[in-house]
């Protein structure tokens, strides 16, 4: 197994749950969560800084990449918020216009010159969709195929997919809307069994999304679309739950943390390139309703922050991609010693930029 869980970074400025993360280069950015405004961002040697804060404190956004800018958009504090703050790599925030609805717990996705905003809880669950182009100039396209919420989004080929979700008759769902590069709408085959909540991320030349609920049980199931939209189900996850979060790193999906029948989670699932599934090192605390993001320059890492166990956390774990093809020096250690990083002694993983 080429991913290694190192350490913990720095952790975030306050502890949440139900936050947003996204690599923007050259930083990891985790925002909001809980009604906090805070942010966190962390640079390619995981030294943690705080940016300018969220212009309206909220959780449950939807986040997404388009133009050199992190979008976060929408969420809750109490109300339901439309609001929108976007992050270029300087870390300057701008304020676009807002949702054309103010709804939370929406799926995100980039396809083209677009993030795309689908449905989300709005007092009732939306189908409004909202897209985003270079400029963060937006536009409405057509509306999901029906109405939802807890809809997972990935993007694969010219495709930006949401799938699954809470439908208007609150019942789990196994709709899937795509959008390719034009915006306009199809609806491929559905997800193999309905479920609100899923995970969702991108490998290779599939769109993969892995557990959620059913409206009765947890769900490990995993479902896969390749760039044609054709569906496949993979093996499921080694334990179905919910809360969990996806990111991708070097080819391999990561379907991290979650609630399962026992309790919290701290289960890490791995997916490579060829849909197989392995278990990879468990997290350092079992949590849910975290964020992850993947960060790539030399070496790839994976920052796994925030949750809830029993109450919110500040933790931040990190995976690192460790195998020798991709290793040259981090935080200045020679390259042999990084071959070695799993055997490292305590001394020297503290030197790995800003670990602690």
């Amino acid at each position: 197994m080429p991913i290694s869980r190192i350490g913990y970074a720095k952790p975030l400025g306050s502890a949440r749950s139900s936050l947003s993360g996204i690599f923007l280069s050259p930083y990891v950015l985790f925002a909001g969560g809980s009604s906090l405004t805070t942010v966190d961002a962390y640079d390619l040697n995981m030294v943690r800084s705080s940016p300018t804060y969220l212009s309206v404190g909220r959780g449950a956004m939807a986040a997404a990449l388009v133009g050199g800018y992190a979008l976060f958009c929408g969420g809750s504090y109490g109300p339901k918020s439309a609001v929108v703050d976007a992050y270029n790599s300087s870390l300057t925030r701008s304020t676009p216009t807002a949702l054309s609805v103010a709804r939370e717990v929406s799926g995100a996705a980039s396809v083209g010159n677009y993030a795309v905003i689908a449905g989300g809880d709005s007092g009732s669950y939306s189908a409004v969709v909202d897209a985003y182009d270079t400029a963060l100039t937006r536009t409405t396209p057509t509306t999901l195929s029906i109405g939802r919420g807890y809809i997972g989004g990935a993007s694969i080929g010219s495709y930006a997919l949401f799938a699954g979700g809470m439908d208007t008759g609150y019942a789990a769902s196994t709709v899937v809307d795509a959008y390719n590069t034009s915006l306009t709408r199809s609806t491929p085959t559905a997800l193999s069994a309905a479920r609100y909540g899923t995970a969702g991320t991108s490998i290779a030349s599939y769109a993969v999304f892995g557990g959620g609920y059913t409206g009765s049980t947890y769900s490990g199931v995993v479902d896969a679309y390749d760039s044609a939209l054709t569906r496949s189900t993979p093996t499921a996850l080694s334990a179905a739950r919910e809360g969990l979060c996806a990111t991708t790193i070097n080819g391999f999906a990561m379907f991290i943390g979650g609630t399962l029948s026992g309790g919290r989670s701290g289960i890490v699932d791995i997916y490579d390139s060829s849909l197989n599934r392995t278990v990879g090192p468990s997290l350092g605390i079992a949590r849910q309703n975290l964020a992850a993001a993947t960060s790539y320059n030399t070496i790839w890492y994976t920052m796994v922050a925030g949750g809830y166990t029993s109450a919110e956390v500040n933790t931040v774990d990190v995976y690192m991609y460790t195998a020798s093809n991709a290793l040259k020096t981090v935080g200045g250690l020679a390259i042999a010693s990084v071959k070695t990083i799993g055997g490292l002694a305590i001394a020297s993983v503290k030197t790995l930029g800003g670990l602690q």
